[in-house]
């Protein structure tokens, strides 16, 4: 019988579920950023859809929330290494803002308040896979949590999911965001543990 180590196959959690490798879980809701937390109104937050034809759709707050929402329940994984089961949120489903929208790209570029940016695959936003979440816990979402609004991707490391976004661009070729320039991998999938670049 071979050995194969904790860190390697994920550990197992109650209900015979895995965590992704060498992930540990927390209940409370750690808040790690890059700098300091924007002060985001609603009356002047705007979110932007940018095709790679320069087409935009541009939403304010009252649009936004207006548009058909969903509820999700879903695992988030930090690449800090912590892991919070079964969190609750509302938002739009990217699907829904992309719904009509001409678009050949592959790839596209998160923005948010702050200058902060996330590259992240256009499959990997379609088809049920990412919102934009402005609830969290039933509540609405907390600044530090990257309210009023932010990108939700929980299949991939929780920095792709940007705090704060203020829009989407559409691409034809990839490019690195903020954290993909500084040596975190350019994808970031918690279950092959792509860290870091070369992961």
């Amino acid at each position: 019988m071979g050995i194969i180590s904790r860190g390697f196959s994920g550990r197992r959690r109650d209900g015979g579920e895995k965590l992704p490798p060498g992930q540990y879980l927390v209940t409370d809701f750690p808040v790690l950023s890059a700098g300091p937390t924007p002060k985001v109104s609603t009356g002047t937050w705007q979110f932007t859809l940018k095709t790679e034809k320069g087409q935009t759709r541009s939403w304010d707050w009252a649009a936004f929330t207006a548009l058909p929402s969903e509820q999700i329940t879903t695992d988030i994984h930090c690449v800090t290494k912590w892991s919070k089961l079964g969190t609750m949120w509302k938002g739009v489903a990217i699907d829904t803002l992309l719904d009509g929208v001409d678009t050949g790209a592959s790839y596209t570029m998160a923005r948010s308040y702050g200058g902060y940016t996330t590259n992240v695959p256009l499959a990997d936003l379609r088809a049920g896979k990412a919102w934009i979440a402005y609830e969290f816990g039933g509540k609405p979402l907390h600044p530090e949590h990257g309210g009023p609004a932010r990108l939700l991707v929980p299949h991939l490391y929780f920095w792709k999911s940007a705090k704060w976004v203020t829009g989407i661009d559409l691409m034809e070729r990839d490019e690195p965001g903020f954290w993909e320039q500084l040596g975190y991998h350019n994808y970031g999938d918690p279950w092959r543990e792509q860290r870091y670049w070369g992961d």
